[in-house]
């Protein structure tokens, strides 16, 4: 017997809160409960290697500029007359190196054509290592 017509059965429901809230305190105990291996606390013997340092020290070609627009390769004043003429005299300063480190010391006052001339110059020469020396304002 049906006593209960006309009345719509109830679906039964799952609350998840208090599901979460324990998994959350079980999370917690176990986050404090663990304990982690500490690797800075092992005592390791590294091996030891005994290399000689390189004395191989690539070969620097230190080209000055002023503002006046004179050229200095290693100290030594050089005419440019075009970047084909200033990178055979690279050339020469750099004896039988084959790609050494142009660094390129210019004014602040020099122009900009100028320190293309010599980026030209190196290009000209196939040198493709190049810095440029800065001074640091010291502050």
């Amino acid at each position: 017997m049906n006593f209960r017509k006309g009345r719509i059965q109830e679906e039964p429901e799952i609350n998840f809160i208090p599901l979460i809230d324990v998994l959350l305190v079980i999370l917690i105990f176990l986050m404090v409960t663990t304990t982690y291996s500490r690797y800075a606390e092992l005592q390791i013997n590294l091996p030891q290697a005994e290399a000689e340092k390189p004395v191989d020290k690539p070969l620097e070609l230190s080209i000055g500029v002023d503002a006046n627009g004179r050229y200095v390769i290693n100290d030594k004043q050089v005419a440019f007359s075009s970047p084909e003429s200033f990178s055979v005299e690279m050339k020469k300063a750099a004896g039988n190196q084959k790609d050494p480190v142009v660094i390129i010391n210019a004014d602040a006052k020099a122009t900009h054509q100028s320190v293309v001339n010599i980026m030209e110059a190196a290009r000209f020469a196939g040198f493709g290592r190049i810095t440029f020396a800065t001074q640091s304002t010291g502050q």
